[in-house]
């Protein structure tokens, strides 16, 4: 196991177990110093004292046989590993140099001295001045925290004001303190990796040039010495990447901390002075305190960052109450009771500040928690895994192979934002997408480019799926490399239908473009730094989940440097022909059944845009799907009422039409709800695991009723339970709108055909009997 990721989050709960963690990174630091100051010293023998060369090199080799890498995280990549055992080969090498030794060893002050003092200078030593900021700044924290809590309630309230902004003060520089000491310290554990290294092998390389017999060794090194090249350069480009998203994410936590606390898995968690009396006087102890609301079981361990991280024994009780101390019954604030169910008496409790003691009488009395909105909800974005979305990715790669495949930079250069921004609406607006021409000077390739990423990076979830993130990871973290290729294989073809043909088709195209590599500079290594933070994005961003985009960059480059095997072929574990054929006869055999929760995802839905919520209802709807903008449109109307009909002008790739549910006329127009939509009338329901399923959307109508249910009697369900399948926007004022996942009460037959009767937060309507399933 590696040393373990240091969270930003951390810093504001400044637990013990983080102090713990924060202990092992110094620890690591002083070992790596004492091993470079070491080196140094050797290297300066080995230059000056000629004579005992032989000695001085084995002494060198032995140090360097025994020194070992330590990688944050659990696991390494090949570039990594490639590089940690580097001190293993290079103490080869100089063993078997010894007994050819020369008298020439020139300028390797220069290529392997300077920048070992460099290091140690500028980044240990960097490191070293954080750590005495920082512990002198939690020293202070904690000195005018206690200070603070003793201040008397009874004082006057401009002068607790005056105290309170004086904490926050003293607290936002200790938070801001430890974390820029985090983001060093991690920083430092980064840099080894590749200046430490590259020294050494500049120092190999000078030996190789001054020792005649050592030309013969050189050329077996020579394999080695170019992997390790391009792993310390794979190993910089990486850091790069990640040091930005790590800085970035500490900036976010410095601008707004409350968004980014990391979410515990106990129900509150935090420093707490406990009064407890000891030799007949009262003195308040300071106690990290965990509480979890299922077995309301409240764990206290003593516990001071002043003295050392020193950690007491750890005590535990089960609440029973949790009573708000009154300010004119304590002369401290913020002051709370709690009783216990197996101990007597009554504990009193000090928080930190108001809010802080708010959040544990919420978390201790059962009140619900306040959760945060889904930013994601905030705003619906235009870009889908859509008909529209595949032509538009099919004309931006196309624009880019013919135009500027072989431009230095490819996917490396970013566009300006405003004319990236620009394009992506003009193509994704089917009133416009006919005038985008790419082939104007106005698109330069770079803005082509840079719409393909931002297209990629703005969709609901990535391309390959929350759900499957950590899987596609894991598989980058196998050891066997062709265990890997398999593993990727297999989990690509688990993806959803229209994530697996967008993959494919941006995959196929990022292989032609490394096969350019000669002129535009994009090796597949290189693809995979640009494509695997904006494939993979991770759900949560954490300093762990950064740690792990050098994964995220081999998913991609193995699914490029394998694509045709990946995607031509179907993986082993999805069987032969025979399980092929009895998953299209299963999928031919789900086709006229509504799709149950199991079979679909609750998250995405496709709902009207503003203009399709202001049409008239008794006015003929027009169904327009768009894949090319030249698509045409057509209506039809049968008798006094009108009906919608999907256009199938729209094809996909391999010609097939894309149908698209439609509303029947009895569920728009209330008038019309006496008759019930036929076979004839309406198209039958499309199985959700068919490829023709409408991108994820729910079906804009419920399925249509057979005339032989609506001809019989309603089936008896009064009084039951049922939640929706899909959203639906009611569209008059009898009928309920809801979302999936809602759950109706007292769900009944209706009159109307097709329709039941359900309530929903005290409002009683029609629900389309189609879009719900009974619960049990």
């Amino acid at each position: 196991m590696g040393l373990p990721a240091l969270e930003f989050s951390d810093c504001y709960l400044d637990s013990p177990q983080f102090r713990e963690r924060l202990k092992s990174h110094e620890a690591e630091l002083d070992k790596t110093n004492k091993f470079i100051k070491e080196l140094i010293k050797d290297g300066k023998a080995l230059i000056l004292a000629l004579k005992s060369l032989s000695t001085a090199k084995r002494k060198f080799a032995d140090s360097l046989n025994d020194f070992k890498f330590q990688c944050i995280g659990d696991a390494e990549t090949d570039d990594e590993m490639c590089i940690a055992k580097s001190l293993q080969e290079f103490a080869t090498v100089l063993q078997n140099l010894e007994d050819e030794r020369t008298r020439m060893i020139e300028n390797a002050n220069d290529v392997l001295i300077l920048p070992l003092e460099r290091f140690r200078k500028e980044q240990i030593s960097a490191a070293k001045e954080a750590k005495k900021k920082y512990d002198k700044e939690t020293e202070k924290y904690c000195g005018v925290l206690e200070k603070h809590l003793s201040l008397s309630a009874k004082k006057k309230e401009a002068h607790l004001h005056e105290a309170d902004n004086q904490v926050d003060n003293v607290r936002q520089h200790f938070y801001e303190v430890s974390l820029e000491y985090v983001f060093k310290v991690q920083e430092v554990q980064e840099r080894k990796m590749f200046e430490f290294v590259e020294p050494l092998l500049a120092f190999l390389q000078g030996l190789f040039t001054y020792y005649h017999h050592g030309y013969e060794l050189a050329k077996d090194f020579n394999h080695f010495k170019t992997d390790l090249t391009i792993s310390i350069q794979n190993t910089r480009n990486r850091f790069e990447s990640t040091r930005s998203e790590v800085e970035s994410l500490m900036r976010k936590m410095k601008e707004n901390p409350h968004e980014h606390k990391s979410i515990s898995q106990h129900t509150m968690e935090g420093y707490l002075f406990v009064l407890e009396k000891r030799s007949f006087v009262s003195t308040w102890v300071k106690y990290y305190c965990t509480y979890h609301r299922e077995p309301k079981r409240v764990t206290m361990v003593l516990f001071d960052p002043k003295s050392g991280g020193k950690m007491g024994e750890e005590e535990s009780f089960i609440l029973k109450s949790c009573i708000r101390r009154k300010t004119d019954s304590i002369e401290k604030r913020f002051c709370f009771d709690v009783e216990a169910t197996d101990r007597p008496g009554v504990i009193t409790m000090q928080a930190l500040s108001e809010e802080d003691r708010r959040l544990w009488m919420e978390a201790m009395d059962g009140r619900e928690p306040v959760y945060n909105l889904n930013k994601d909800s905030q705003a619906e974005g235009m870009a889908q895994l859509d008909v529209i979305g595949f032509n538009v990715m099919k004309k931006f790669i196309y624009a880019v192979e013919t135009r500027g495949i072989d431009e230095q930079g490819l996917y490396r250069i970013a566009g300006v934002n405003s004319k990236v921004q620009k394009l992506l609406s003009l193509a994704m607006d089917p009133k416009t997408c006919a005038d985008v021409e790419l082939d104007s000077p106005e698109w330069e390739i770079k803005t082509i480019t840079s719409a393909i990423k931002h297209y990629l990076r703005v969709l609901p979830a990535p391309l390959m799926t929350y759900q499957y993130q950590r899987s596609f990871i894991k598989a980058a973290k196998m050891d066997n490399p062709e265990a890997r290729v398999t593993e990727i294989h297999a989990l690509v073809h688990r993806l959803p239908e229209k994530n697996r043909q967008m993959l494919e088709l941006l995959v196929k195209h990022l292989a032609n473009v490394a096969s350019h590599h000669h002129q535009n500079l994009m090796t597949i290594a290189n693809l995979g730094v640009v494509f695997g933070p904006t494939l993979l994005r991770p759900q949560e961003e954490t300093v762990a989940a950064i740690m792990d985009i050098k994964f995220q960059n081999i998913v991609v480059e193995i699914l490029i440097e394998h694509h045709e095997r990946i995607f031509r072929d179907i993986p082993n574990s999805a069987g032969g022909p025979n399980n092929m054929q009895s998953n299209q006869s299963r999928r031919r055999s789900t086709e006229n059944k509504a799709p149950s929760c199991s079979e679909r995802p609750l998250t995405l839905f496709h709902t009207p845009t503003h203009s399709q919520k202001g049409e008239k209802r008794n006015s003929v709807a027009d169904v327009q799907n768009s894949t090319n903008c030249n698509s045409s449109s057509s209506s039809s109307s049968s008798g006094g009422s009108h009906s919608q009909t999907p256009r199938h002008s729209l094809t996909s790739n391999d010609g097939e039409p894309d149908g698209r549910q439609t509303r029947p006329s009895s569920l728009l127009n209330p008038k019309s709800r006496g008759s019930i939509p036929t076979s004839a009338t309406t198209p039958s329901p499309t199985s959700p695991r068919s490829p023709s399923w409408p991108m994820f959307s729910a079906p804009s109508s419920p399925h249509p009723v057979s005339s032989a249910s609506s001809d019989s009697s309603p089936v008896s369900v009064s009084g039951r339970k049922a939640i929706a399948l899909y959203a639906c926007k009611a569209e008059h004022e009898s009928e309920l709108s809801f979302i999936a996942g809602t759950v109706f009460m007292n769900v009944h037959a209706s009159r109307e055909p097709g329709w039941l009767e359900g309530t929903l937060d005290g409002r009683t309507g029609l629900i389309p009997e189609n879009y719900v399933e009974f619960l049990q």
